[in-house]
Order: C-alpha cells, then structure tokens, then sequence
C-alpha cells in the first residue's frame, strides 16, 4: 500500500504513520502543521518509505499533486477545538467539511477510490440511546464540531454511491495517550503545574465520558479494513464502558502525586456542545475480533505520564515553523 495521511503531524495521525511504516507500507504525510508536530514524525522521517508534504487541505491543487500514486487515504485531519468552536463558527465548516470535499475531489482526480476519515462519536448529539451504536438515529446537533462532521460523512457516503469509492468512516470517543496534545488531560494539567494546589473543573464533574488508547484505536481501524468490504463501512470505536470526570480528575491527580482543592462547576456539562454522556456500543467492531487492550484508568494515567515527561505539549510551544514542502524525491 502507499498510503497517503492528512493530519499526519497530529497526536492520531503521526501514530497511525508509525504503525503503516512498521507494516511495511510507503506513507505519504500531509500537514499544515498549525496544530501537528514535526516532532512526532522525527522516526518516521528517517524512513525511505516516508514523505513529508507541508501543505493545508483547503488547496485541492496542491492536495491532488501530492497523493498522486497513492492509491488509500487516511484522511485525520480536523479542526477538533469543540469546545471554542462557536468563537470562529467558519472554522469547523471549511476544514472538516470542505476540507473533506476537497480531499475527495483531489482522490477522484487521481484516480483513488479508497478512504478511511475519523469522524466522532459527537455526531450522535445527547442521544438517548445508551450505549449509542452505529445504527442510532441522529438527534439535532449540539456542536459545530459535530454537525461539520456529519457533513463529512455524507459527503464521503455519497461519493461512494456516485464515483464507486470504498469508505471506513470511524466514529471516535475522546482518544488518549502519547504525544496527546489537547483535551481535559492537558488542561487539567495545565492547571496544575501552574497551580499545584488548585483546579478548576467546567461541570459538575458527573459527566460520564468513554476513551480508548491511541494504540487500540489504530488496531481497530486495521482490523476493520482488514475485515469490512462493503461500500460505506461505519464504525464506533471506544471501549465497554466509561468513566466520570470525577474519576479522571482522581487519577489525574493520582499520577501526579498532587492533593489539590478542586472547585466543580454546577453545570451537567462544560460548555455548550459538551454531551454530558458519550458512550458507545462498540460491538460491531468487536465483532470482527478486536478489543480494546489498555482501560480508560490506564490510558489516562500513561497520557498524563506522557504529558508530565513532556510539560511543553500541554504549557504550548512553537516548533513547526516555517511551512515550507519536506517532500522527498
């Protein structure tokens, strides 16, 4: 396979380049790196099998140019600031949207009919259906984040029945793990080398919430492009059951050796957009033979491992300047 990956310098997508080099695959990796890490892909690009494009999905040109002679996609990258995301409404409409189209656009230019896209559990909304499958009927949409993505989906689904593309279109939990750079993990400790003895937590900390591990999340989308061959191949990916933020908090603190007061909102949720329950049923992908290895306790506390080794991730640091093309010969 040459694989060609869009977010390829994000937290998901530079493992998920790791893992396609250490099968044997050729990767392309494209990035704008305005939110990626040339870190991240510092093994991978000491691989003649990898290539570096630096480059943004909003240019169907440039994108066409630089997947030609692939022949699958991953397509990872998203702007996923949920929780800002009603501060700059156009952000999630032209990068996870029209992002989307043009990704399919520059595929149906060169002529590749193959793509995995990571869309997110936030599609189901405050579903009342819980666990939530794959098959549950989408409520009004809470989030820009996740109504850009139900776009996403259709536009791929429909370029599957018009242009006769294959698609696995993965609906995420929160994912952890190394070299996760934002998300509660990361604000919460944020908060607490700036502030050891005090945290601050948006709700009221009831919120239940599921994850899964940066390493069973790439086993699962392997495991479903191994397994699944229909046109549109739709699957959640989490694990069997959830934590609440209270929980998280404790472990948060738990691994940090740390003793703080912490102040709870008096909300049911964090922000507009925030689902108070997120918790799938992951039985279809299960059902091909994958399970989950690591638990949510365990994830979290190797994330905030990984967080408190490497403190300029979560305190923000700028290292992916300038954007020029890496792309090798």
């Amino acid at each position: 396979m040459k694989a060609f990956v869009t977010g390829a310098a994000g937290f998901v997508g530079s493992t998920l380049v790791d893992r396609l080099l250490a099968a044997g695959h050729t990767v392309v990796g494209y990035d704008n790196l305005s939110t990626g890490r040339r870190a991240f892909l510092a093994e991978a690009i000491s691989s003649e099998r990898f290539s570096l494009v630096v480059g943004d999905i909003s240019s169907q040109e440039q994108l066409a140019q630089s997947m030609l002679g692939c022949d699958f996609v991953f397509h990872l990258a998203a702007n996923a600031d949920v929780r800002f995301g009603l501060q700059h409404p156009k952000r999630d409409l032209e990068t996870n949207t029209i992002g989307t189209f043009n990704v399919l656009e520059a595929m149906r230019t060169c002529n590749i009919r193959k793509i995995v896209f990571s869309s997110t559990g936030s599609v189901y909304g405050e579903t009342a259906v819980v666990p939530t499958p794959e098959d549950a009927p989408f409520p009004v949409q809470t989030s820009l984040y996740g109504a850009s993505k139900v776009a996403g989906e259709s536009l791929i689904q429909a370029y599957a029945a018009g242009f006769d593309f294959q698609s696995w279109i993965f609906r995420f939990v929160g994912v952890l793990g190394e070299r996760y750079t934002h998300g509660h993990v990361v604000d919460f400790c944020r908060q607490l080398f700036i502030d050891s003895n005090n945290l601050n937590v948006l709700g009221n900390g009831h919120q239940q919430k599921s994850y899964i591990y940066v390493q069973d999340c790439i086993d699962a989308i392997f495991c479903a492009i191994d397994s699944a061959a229909a046109k549109v191949n739709i699957f959640n990916l989490g694990i069997d059951n959830f934590c609440t933020v209270r929980d998280c908090v404790g472990w948060i603190t738990e691994e940090l050796a740390l003793n703080p007061t912490i102040k709870f909102g008096t909300e049911d949720r964090g922000w507009i957009g925030d689902n108070p329950v997120i918790f799938l049923d992951t039985a279809k992908i299960r059902a091909l033979g994958w399970s989950s290895t690591v638990s949510i306790e365990d994830a979290i506390k190797l994330t905030v491992r990984y967080v408190n080794n490497n403190r300029e991730v979560a305190l923000g640091s700028s290292e992916n300047k300038p954007a020029v093309s890496e792309q090798k010969a």
